[in-house]
């Protein structure tokens, strides 16, 4: 267990593709302290039944990508967009701007609960949505395709082939290390991950004790 003192309320914009485990690197961070904001949970709330977002999206997408519940069926939207980029730029142009916003308020709200924690902002979009103006710092987690159709396929019940689609519709590891302050190489065990988080949570985030 890490003793820390607090440097500061840095933000960090923690990024990723699919599979290439940035969200548990989210989750070590908050366990070392930081207060961690899920761009992806917030992405589910913008378009919930009632909201803009889900008013545009439908008006975009058609009543075909509404579920039974009502929500948003977000397996048999991903299909559409995933296999059409200007579907998914479309897509990208009614949530994005919605998410930014409220990706903003609450790093506001949570630097006045707790002004000196450092901020980090788990978002799979924040190269490509440009929100570099939200944080401090980018950290881009990577791991090789074969490693991360291995893992999506063992874990979300995609075939091979749909996650090489999501792959390719994303952003390289090129593209997002051009871009990264801070690189992450996932491509071995949770200990390894641990490990380089810890290090940086040393040497960037926090003064240790």
């Amino acid at each position: 267990m890490l003793t820390v003192g607090l440097t500061g309320g840095i933000t960090v914009g923690l990024t990723g593709g699919i599979g290439s485990g940035k969200s548990t690197a989210a989750e070590l961070l908050s366990e070392l302290g930081a207060t961690v904001i899920d761009a992806d949970r917030v992405g589910h709330e913008v378009y919930l039944p009632g909201t803009k977002g889900w008013d545009q999206v439908v008006a975009a997408f058609g009543e075909g990508v509404v579920g039974d519940q009502g929500s948003i069926d977000r397996k048999q939207l991903g299909a559409i967009v995933f296999a059409d980029e200007g579907q998914l730029a479309k897509l990208n142009g009614i949530v994005h701007p919605l998410i930014r916003d409220a990706v903003r308020d609450k790093v506001a709200a949570a630097k006045i609960a707790r002004p000196a924690v450092p901020v980090v902002i788990e978002a799979a979009v924040l190269i490509e949505a440009k929100w570099y103006d939200l944080v401090d710092e980018v950290w881009v987690v990577v791991a090789e395709p074969q490693t991360v159709i291995e893992r999506v396929t063992a874990s979300r019940g995609l075939d091979e082939s749909a996650v090489r689609a999501r792959i390719d519709a994303q952003l390289s590891n090129q593209e997002r290390t051009e871009r990264a302050d801070v690189v992450i190489d996932n491509n071995g065990s949770l200990d390894e991950l641990r490990t380089q988080v810890e290090r940086l949570s040393k040497e960037r985030l926090f003064r240790v004790g």
